[in-house]
């Protein structure tokens, strides 16, 4: 039991929903998500599966691609169609699509976003999702979210459809709240589907009702493929002892693998693998300096 499922989601269920189902079927093994999608979302949802879960943090650093649908026009309590809407009359003419292509820049790159009010984030100890259903007021600070990408697939008002690449934290829906305050008309998030975490596309993606307790090992991916694009330490033929007692390990130079692209000098965190290459066997600290990978999760027993 040591591997990620890669989940199609249904709408009308939470992920917790999806997670409960995988976890009936491996106990006593440990089960956890890699990144939430609200009950009407639908598409890729990562399933860690024993040791896996300690690559939860990993995944979660991926990039995420959604295709999202947005409404002009109308403000909801939840910044989706599933809450309490209200229709913003439109003061001129609807925005042209220069216009909001123009105003999709402000949300490329490096942005400052407030969750929306019905979310998971904590509040005093609270989730903030606990406090607004019981009509108290939450106010929520903004944080720094990644958005690598935007892209329009079809806009007609007041319907606009787009593809979004981001990372970690960000919240879609406040992306439609914010971009129709910005364009002066209101926006709301009406449909959301995850169809990729980094290398796990929501083509490759598995109905979770027709796992069962027979097949479920063999629909899992092994986690080798996870660290795909990580440095790696390929170990020598006597080293996995090491590796599995958690000891450093002297490097040799023909057995570190460094991507194209990333500055040797930069790499803290590295992959440990198997001699053939096959098997992760562990998380490193890689210090060139003293010529050492220092272990720090271990896979193997």
């Amino acid at each position: 039991m040591f591997g990620v499922l890669n989940l199609n989601k249904p709408a009308g269920v939470t992920s917790r929903d999806v997670v409960n189902v995988v976890q009936r079927l491996v106990k006593p093994a440990k089960v956890g998500h890699a990144g939430t999608l609200d009950p009407m979302a639908t598409g890729v949802l990562l399933v860690c599966v024993g040791a896996a879960t300690r690559l939860i943090s990993l995944l979660q650093r991926s990039s995420k691609t959604y295709v999202a649908g947005f409404r002009f026009g109308q403000r909801s309590d939840t910044d989706d169609s599933s809450g309490t809407v209200t229709d913003v009359p439109l003061d001129g003419n609807a925005p042209s699509e220069q216009e909001l292509r123009c105003a999709l820049q402000n949300f490329i790159g490096r942005i400052e976003q407030v969750p929306p009010a019905f979310s998971a984030v904590k509040v005093n100890g609270q989730r903030a999702y606990a406090k607004a259903r019981r009509g108290e007021s939450v106010e929520l600070k903004s944080k720094t979210v990644q958005v690598f990408a935007i892209d329009v697939t079809e806009y007609c008002w007041p319907n606009l459809t787009l593809q979004i690449q981001c990372g970690s934290g960000t919240y879609i829906r406040s992306i439609a709240r914010d971009l129709g305050e910005l364009l002066g008309c209101g926006g709301l998030m009406t449909s959301l589907k995850r169809t990729a975490i980094g290398e796990f596309p929501v083509a490759a993606a598995i109905d979770p009702d027709i796992l069962s307790a027979e097949s479920i090992v063999a629909t899992m991916t092994d986690p080798i493929l996870m660290v795909a694009s990580m440095p790696k330490y390929q170990c020598g033929i006597d080293d996995e002892d090491r590796v599995r007692l958690g000891r450093q390990l002297s490097i040799s130079e023909s057995g570190l693998h460094i991507p194209d692209g990333i500055d040797t000098a930069q790499v803290s965190e590295i992959a440990v693998v198997s001699t053939d290459g096959t098997r992760l066997l562990a998380l490193g600290e890689l210090n060139l300096q003293n010529g050492v990978v220092q272990p720090r999760t271990v896979f193997i027993r």
